[in-house]
């Protein structure tokens, strides 16, 4: 079940089907989370099957986080989440040492009634609310994310070498003598990739082709983080590291993921070496995997080695003589892999990336575009290599493993494409089974149009959410057959596993996935699709045709928490970002921005400022005083007596009227006197054409389809609580798009 701060709920169905309305009286007795079996038992005014609860089949186990409050004296705590909807009364003796105001964390000891409210005890006092961090302390307890290591884990940790030892040597390749080294960004404390390139020629003669023979090496983190042991166990239970401003949650232990397993400068160090040979026009012709050790000859950054790049006879070259021959190579090779990706038609779209920049207190100073130069397209296209050769390697052996797959848009999503582009004008069509190509193509052909952004929002919409799974169907977005995440196991599971496969495949043995005593979330949602017979048919190579084999079952409940834990840990970040973004705003009250309006909505639109980088909604009630009408396939909101429009992009000048810091949210008040900015996009010609620079990591190379894809597509069941009694309603009736394009952590 889904609460709601009003006090409805929606049910999240099982089968996939639209949610389950439960009205205010039915949804009293239940708290968010909460597993329900519901019958429906009509449809209300807006079509949405509404239900009545039959049974309470589980009561969710996670903590509330709320205030500490005294009224009239009666001890409850206000929960932070507002989707729990009611106050949890703490009876006298079970606070604690709390003091009234203090946040808490609450464990319920009597559920919710239909007349009666939850009742529960003080478990942990975080501190005051304006507290340095407490947005984080309260994010991770609000997601259940895993901040703290077990004893066991610990235990095990420290128990590790401080150095590589001369015993873990043995059976490695010694590339001590290579100039590996890391490029990443300034703040980065942990290094899981290294790169060298060199000009290679393979065979003879007429015959012989020139090339670069490219190295990637990733930290050996299987060869410290034994399967199953205490460290695996909490690695597994995280799946990834979390990055808030200013804070790390690590997958790992501070002592690998800092220490023995980062790639830091001149130190030997264990490393699993993706070595290739690449082709003048940019194919990978040959590959080969093994272990290493090897020694980092330097520690750049992305900002260093683009201006090396831009002027090798400049201060920051002659800083690094010996390496920048090698920086030019690794050029070399980035622009062939760069040419490559331009034929294979892999979709690449510009998009805003932003960084928060905090104080020693935890306050924003301010808010800046992440740049991204030539570096990181180079490192990026060199991991991208590297990653198909390890998906390639794990297919030809018919070895089980994690793929890391982006389907192609839905039949459904196409054809709400298609009305788009025949709506604004845009003469290219797609195809009913599309290649990346295509999008590409219309990308390309529309990046000069004022409408620029709002072409390439929607191209973005139609996609389809990128995951972790052991049936390999490609990458659409990369234009991939398969793909996989071999570069970072330091701060991903999925990456450990595939380092561990590949090993196991070198050895000529069969990795086994571990039995994990606490199996999670994702195994209990694989059990429920299983026990409803639409799992999907997951075999291993022995396995017959048609059985779904006990081990294949292992690797698909694996994707299926990874996947699980690489969302958690977004929504953590973007909540804590979000919350910070509402504490800045609440100090620029009643002041007054231009920004573009970044989505439209039925009950209003929302708006980016410049500069700033700060959304927030105009209400539809602060548009005028007529009616406006919501064209889906247009995204826009029209005025239907003075046929003003509002779209994506449209430059309008705003003020700052209300912030909700507990509901994360930002309400602007549109100026009237700037109607004239107010116009559609396709007349505004101030509007910039670049959409700035995206950010450093592979995942942005998937077009952040992992969480904009999913946050941007076709909702299931209208969940937005703004009245818009003035809206009319155009277009085809499949419900409404999500408006918030979210970052992607690094």
């Amino acid at each position: 079940m889904l609460g709601h701060r009003d006090g409805h709920a929606f049910v999240a169905r099982d089968d996939g089907a639209a949610d389950i309305y439960l009205p205010p009286n039915e949804a009293r007795a239940v708290l968010h989370k909460d597993r329900v079996k519901v019958c429906i038992v009509r449809n209300d005014r807006k079509g949405r099957p509404e239900g009545r609860v039959v049974e309470i089949m589980e009561r969710s186990s996670q903590p509330i986080i709320g205030r500490l409050l005294q009224e009239s004296g009666v001890w409850l705590v206000a929960p932070e989440d507002k989707r729990y909807g009611q106050d949890v009364l703490i009876p006298k003796g079970a606070t604690s040492v709390a003091r009234v105001g203090q946040v808490v964390v609450v464990e319920l000891v009597e559920p919710p009634a239909l007349f009666g409210q939850p009742v529960g005890r003080t478990k942990e006092v975080l501190g005051e609310v304006d507290d340095p961090g407490m947005e984080i302390e309260i994010a991770v307890r609000k997601y259940s994310v895993p901040h703290q290591f077990s004893e066991a884990c610990v235990a095990m940790a420290r128990a590790l070498p401080d150095k590589v030892r001369g015993v873990d040597h043995v059976g490695r390749i010694d590339l001590t003598d290579i100039a590996l080294v890391t490029i990443d960004g300034e703040d980065a404390r942990d290094f899981d990739d290294a790169v060298y390139c060199e000009p290679a020629t393979t065979g003879r003669g007429k015959s012989a082709l020139k090339g670069w023979r490219l190295l990637v090496a990733i930290a050996d983190v299987s060869h410290y983080v034994e399967t199953g042991s205490a460290i695996d166990v909490d690695a597994y239970d995280r799946a990834t590291s979390v990055y808030f401003p200013r804070k790390v949650i690590p997958m790992l232990p501070e002592k690998l993921s800092n220490g023995l397993c980062s790639l830091n400068p001149e130190v030997e160090r264990l490393c699993m070496v993706c070595d290739m040979w690449v082709s003048e026009d940019g194919v990978v012709s040959a590959y080969q995997f093994y272990p290493a050790l090897m020694w980092s000859h330097a520690r750049f950054t992305y900002t260093e080695v683009a201006a090396i790049l831009g002027n090798t006879r400049g201060p920051e070259a002659l800083k690094r003589k010996d390496r920048v021959s090698d920086l030019l190579h690794l050029h070399g090779v980035y622009q062939a892999l760069l040419s490559q990706r331009q034929k294979r038609g892999a979709v690449d779209f510009e998009t805003t990336e932003t960084q928060i920049v905090c104080d020693d207190h935890g306050r924003i100073e301010k808010i800046v575009p992440r740049t991204r130069n030539v570096a990181h397209r180079l490192i990026e296209e060199a991991m991208l290599a590297a990653n198909v050769c390890s998906a390639h390697f794990i297919a030809q052996n018919k070895h089980p493993g994690l793929y890391r797959v982006h389907e192609g848009p839905t039949a459904e999503k196409i054809a709400i494409l298609r009305n788009y582009l025949k709506q604004v004008g845009i003469s290219m069509g797609v195809s009913d089974t599309p290649s990346p190509g295509e999008f590409q193509a219309i990308a390309e052909a529309t990046k000069d149009r004022p409408d620029a952004q709002q072409i390439h929002s929607m191209l973005l919409r139609s996609m389809q959410q990128a995951l972790y799974t052991p049936v390999n169907k490609g990458h659409f977005g990369l234009a991939f057959d398969a793909y996989t995440h071999f570069t970072s196991p330091i701060r991903r599971y999925p990456d450990l596993l595939v380092h561990r496969v590949i090993k196991a495949i070198l050895a000529r043995t069969r990795y086994q996935l571990p039995v994990l005593p606490t199996p999670g979330e994702a195994h209990a949602k694989l059990a429920r699709r299983l026990e409803k017979g639409i799992a999907a048919k997951v075999q291993s190579p022995d396995t017959k045709p048609g059985k779904t084999s006990a081990e294949g079952l292992g690797w698909q409940a694996a994707g299926l928490h990874c996947s699980a834990n690489e969302r958690r840990a977004d929504e953590a970040s973007r909540d804590v970002e979000a919350w910070l973004k509402c504490k800045y705003m609440k100090e620029h009250l009643g002041e007054e921005y231009s920004g573009l309006v970044t989505a439209a909505t039925s009950f209003g639109i929302f708006v980016t400022l410049d500069e700033m980088y700060v959304e927030g909604l105009v209400h539809i009630t602060e548009l005028g005083g007529e009616y406006f009408r919501f064209d889906e396939m247009r995204q826009e909101l029209r005025g239907e007596r003075t046929g003003i429009r509002y779209a994506l992009g449209t430059r309008v000048r705003i003020q700052v009227s209300r912030v909700d810091l507990d509901g994360r949210k930002i309400d602007f008040r549109l100026m009237q006197d700037t109607a004239p900015l107010s116009q559609r996009v396709s007349g505004d010609k101030t509007q910039p054409r670049d959409i700035a620079e995206r950010s450093r990591s592979l995942e942005v190379s998937e077009l952040e389809i992992a969480t904009k894809a999913v946050l941007l597509r076709p909702a299931k069941g209208k969940r937005e609580t703004a009245k818009a009694p003035k809206v009319k309603k155009s277009g085809p009736k499949t419900g409404p798009i999500s408006q918030k394009v979210a970052r992607k952590r690094r």
